[in-house]
């Protein structure tokens, strides 16, 4: 049986190393872009470029969007030579962008009564993750459709979740996104914290990753910060955004979130201070500057 024509809109951190392994895993790809540049790498290793969201969608069985907002993602499906303008009975779309699962439910109801399938399908693991095609991928959308695309999620994915229906890939992200952003702050402030009260954080680190304390950030980032290492990763930008969108469902669902509405005030505050192209682990920043007390870097 042939394989699926993939199409791709969206080739940033995470959307270009996602398409490459797509590409590498012998689908045949059509690709959007704004930057022309991240085109034509996909080009010459493979791709087909287009011009427009509709040409993508209307030459392809299966097409994927990955947005830096809700805003770009709304326009790039339902507006102006969008998707919606290129779409096709059977046609299957699919989101890995984070957006507001509201965003996505007016999506999924937009693109139904056209034939086409949707599935929000955020994804977790950060551009490493992206590029060894290990990613956590949270689904929305109806089974069925799943079912027929998992072949292709799991060349981009390891951990493959139907969460539920339509935005509900979105939620389980915005979670996911609470817990990020908490771990990132409570690491800013344990290193911050042992450091002014006299211990060595390199230390404290090994010491309390052997208990309760032991999680993915704390495996993972102090050591970039202790060597001076603050490149995304993930962008503190991005971050804040996600935060934002946690907010905005919070007051939709008249929820009260004391610890995410304080971690979106740090990721504002540590935006405010230019410092947004920053990793997320890049908050530290903002630790510092209240306590007066920058972390110590290896060698210095």
């Amino acid at each position: 049986m042939a394989k699926k024509r993939l199409g791709y809109i969206g080739l940033g951190k995470m959307g270009k190393p996602m398409a490459i392994n797509l590409l590498n895993a012998g689908y045949p790809l059509i690709v959007h872009n704004r930057s022309q540049g991240k085109v034509q790498e996909l080009v010459r290793l493979g791709a087909q470029a287009a011009r427009s969201p509709s040409q993508v969608a209307a030459e392809s069985d299966v097409v994927f969007t990955n947005l830096p907002d809700t805003p770009d993602v709304l326009e790039v499906v339902l507006g102006k030579d969008g998707i919606i303008e290129g779409v096709h009975e059977g046609l299957i779309y699919i989101d890995n962008s984070t957006i507001t699962p509201s965003a996505s439910r007016e999506i999924y109801a937009a693109l139904k009564p056209l034939g086409v399938s949707c599935l929000d399908a955020p994804v977790s693991g950060g551009d490493i993750g992206a590029q060894q095609g290990t990613l956590a991928i949270m689904v929305g959308g109806d089974a069925e459709t799943l079912e027929e695309v998992m072949p292709i999620l799991q060349v981009i994915g390891k951990t493959i979740t139907h969460v539920g229906g339509p935005g509900s890939g979105q939620v389980a992200k915005a979670a996911n996104q609470i817990m990020v952003a908490a771990q990132m702050v409570a690491m800013s402030e344990l290193l911050i914290f042992a450091q002014k009260a006299g211990a060595d954080p390199r230390k404290v680190v090994e010491a309390i990753k052997g208990g309760a304390a032991q999680c993915w950030t704390l495996d993972v980032k102090p050591q970039r910060l202790f060597a001076g290492n603050r490149e995304p990763g993930f962008r503190s930008a991005l971050q804040a955004k996600d935060l934002n969108i946690i907010m905005e469902t919070a007051r939709e669902y008249g929820l009260s979130l004391p610890s995410a509405a304080l971690d979106a005030q740090l990721y504002a505050a540590l935006c405010a201070m230019d410092l947004g192209e920053l990793d997320n682990s890049g908050v530290i920043s903002v630790i510092e500057t209240l306590n007066n007390e920058d972390l110590r870097i290896d060698n210095k």
